[in-house]
């Protein structure tokens, strides 16, 4: 991210932008505790949104078919994550649940949490990234369900407007048989609250 050849607006340009946020904000950015701070708020951006230099579907192209007919569901919960709001830029922190059920082959578990990444390293609405993570994982694996569910907890709604602490939403989404069998359904949402300490 602000590669000169990726990006239309240079370090410089962005540098400059946090000067002009510091003195909107009431500051003196030629103070001395302020001095690098345009550096180093560029520099962080380029970690937070690193999702967009990444194709996430490249994470799942390479599979493995060598599973002995192994064709149960297969869980991954509490992988971390953190984002940031498209609304108000502020940080998004929660966890994501990933099941699928294999359809004759299977991917490697860090690859899913990959997926999640670079999803989560771009401006966000929590409902598209949920979506976004079950639909890559669908159509490149192509098994026969995906279910994904969301928490998050806004820290646009906990350090401004509102100013709700403890406050997390859940969003989910089911494709396949997760959708279509609600027993399928049924035993991903106890996987995932049984890894949760919800009792």
């Amino acid at each position: 991210m602000a590669d000169s050849d990726k990006s239309p607006v240079t370090q410089a340009q962005a540098e400059e932008a946090v000067r002009t946020l510091l003195l909107w904000a009431g500051e003196d950015p030629t103070r001395e505790g302020l001095l690098d701070t345009p550096r180093r708020v560029a520099k962080a951006y380029g970690d937070w949104f690193s999702g967009y230099d990444i194709d996430p579907r490249e994470y799942l192209q390479r599979t493995f078919e060598e599973v002995a007919g192994y064709d149960e569901m297969i869980v991954l919960r509490d992988i971390e994550y953190e984002s940031h709001c498209e609304h108000h830029m502020a940080p998004i922190i929660g966890k994501v649940h990933v099941g699928y059920i294999p359809n004759g082959k299977v991917v490697g578990i860090s690859k899913l949490a990959r997926v999640v990444e670079a999803y989560a390293r771009r401006f966000q609405v929590q409902e598209k990234m949920t979506a976004q993570i079950a639909t890559c994982i669908q159509d490149v694996l192509q098994p026969l369900g995906v279910a994904v569910v969301v928490e998050g907890a806004h820290e646009c709604m906990t350090t401004r407007g509102v100013h709700k602490r403890g406050v997390s939403m859940v969003t989910s989404r089911m494709l396949g048989s997760f959708h279509d069998d609600a027993r399928t359904r049924a035993e991903f949402l106890q996987f995932v609250q049984s890894g949760s300490g919800r009792r």
